[in-house]
């Protein structure tokens, strides 16, 4: 049996470690040099992406008042987001625009994805958010610098998927952190708002950009090993020059190998 880490001793060692990880992170924003956006404006003129994500998704046997929950969490941090300028050489970082969820704040329990495995906690839900953020910077010239995701398992079935698996993200405050910086001479912005039934998101710019993006999935499979299925698949992104047509860079930002934690078909 492998030996337990100190977090996972007990509830009181989990405490101990999340506040030296949150201390961590504090430290390091406040003796470090990077410059994170906190301005809000107007929207900029340029649409460059846009998509939108189902709150209430059936997944699995998951009790849906946590899916209740989640919408109402997303509905209290989307205007912490919604209108952020990226100005160039700023950094966005989702947990000091969002802050921490608490109840006092309003925040519900909602789904957590803790150890691999489906949980509860206040304020769950908030990993739908930046996975949209993802999805949109994907699209974009700016430069992912900070992303961690759940990886190694597939825990739910598929419900309405848009975007390809294996792009998730996952966060913890504030020390599992979603940050992406603006390497461009353009201002970005993200506007982030809720419906009665989905998370809207828009990236703008101040100006067109010379570039498209293109992501897609190929080599899409389950496959068995032994007594266990997982899924595979290769994500990539072409970068396609605008007044040609013509892809000039192509990259593999992700390749999946996840073990399927639901019963398959």
């Amino acid at each position: 049996m492998a030996r337990k880490l100190f977090c996972e001793i007990s509830p009181l060692t989990y405490q101990i470690s999340t506040r030296k990880m949150r201390l961590i992170r504090h430290s390091k924003n406040f003796f470090g040099r990077t410059l994170f956006a906190n301005r809000h404006g107007t929207p900029l003129p340029v649409v460059i992406y846009r998509h939108k994500s189902l709150i209430r998704r059936k997944l699995g046997q998951v009790d849906m008042t946590l899916q209740e929950g989640k919408a109402t969490n997303l509905a209290l941090a989307a205007p912490k987001v919604n209108g952020i300028l990226i100005h160039p050489g700023e950094t966005f970082s989702f947990w000091r625009l969002v802050g921490i969820c608490t109840a006092r704040k309003g925040y519900k329990m909602g789904l957590l994805i803790a150890r691999g495995q489906p949980d509860s906690g206040i304020g769950g839900g908030m990993c739908q958010f930046t996975n949209l953020i993802h999805w949109l910077v994907l699209h974009s010239p700016l430069v992912i610098c900070e992303h961690h995701h759940h990886d190694g398992v597939d825990m739910f079935p598929d419900y309405g998927r848009v975007v390809p698996f294996g792009l998730g993200t996952s966060i913890v405050y504030n020390y599992l952190d979603y940050q992406f910086t603006n390497p461009t001479k353009s201002t970005f912005q993200l506007i982030t708002h809720v419906t009665g039934t989905h998370l809207v998101g828009e990236l703008r710019a101040s100006e067109q950009q010379p570039h498209s993006y293109s992501v897609k999935e190929d080599e899409s499979c389950f496959v068995r090993i032994h007594e266990d299925f997982y899924r595979q698949n290769v994500v990539s992104r072409r970068t396609i020059d605008k007044s040609t047509g013509n892809t000039i860079h192509t990259e593999i930002i992700k390749k999946s190998h996840a073990r399927v934690m639901y019963e398959l078909p």
